[in-house]
């Protein structure tokens, strides 16, 4: 798909794209192989480039069939704003389409202040009350 400029594609960035993506984002680096073998993982990817520069990405993470999980929707800061978020969303959204099941489970973790922006999309928040809120852990920390 081509859009004035943008150009996605349902392929991973490489693992320095990646890298370099996450820390222009305020995210902790990674080793090389971790993103390699992380973005290797993943069910679906996709980009946005301009110029051939990577600008966005998002992917699924899973086991296929009854859990999916959004992860590393990622916009380069110069670009935030410019709907790159939206095209990226548009392409997962059409893979869930096609991947998902009846009874499937969707999940992400938003970054703070995303919220809104997920919820376009029929995300919600756990209140914690039927649910509980969802839980998480970083290794190393």
């Amino acid at each position: 798909m081509k859009t004035p400029g943008y150009i996605t594609a349902d392929q991973p960035p490489t693992a320095s794209e990646y890298i370099a993506l996450r820390c222009k984002v305020g995210w902790d680096s990674v080793e090389l192989s971790t993103a390699q073998n992380s973005l290797n993982s993943s069910l679906f990817n996709t980009t946005v480039r301009l110029d051939g520069q990577l600008i966005g990405m998002a992917r699924v993470v899973g086991d296929g069939f009854m859990y999916f999980y959004i992860q590393d929707v990622i916009v380069d800061p110069d670009y935030q704003g410019l709907g790159i978020g939206h095209m990226l969303m548009a392409r997962v959204e059409a893979y869930l389409a096609s991947a998902c099941t009846n009874g499937a489970t969707v999940g992400l973790l938003a970054a703070k202040g995303k919220e809104p922006f997920y919820r376009r999309y029929g995300f919600i928040e756990r209140d914690g009350e039927t649910l509980g809120k969802g839980m998480c852990r970083f290794v190393g920390e």
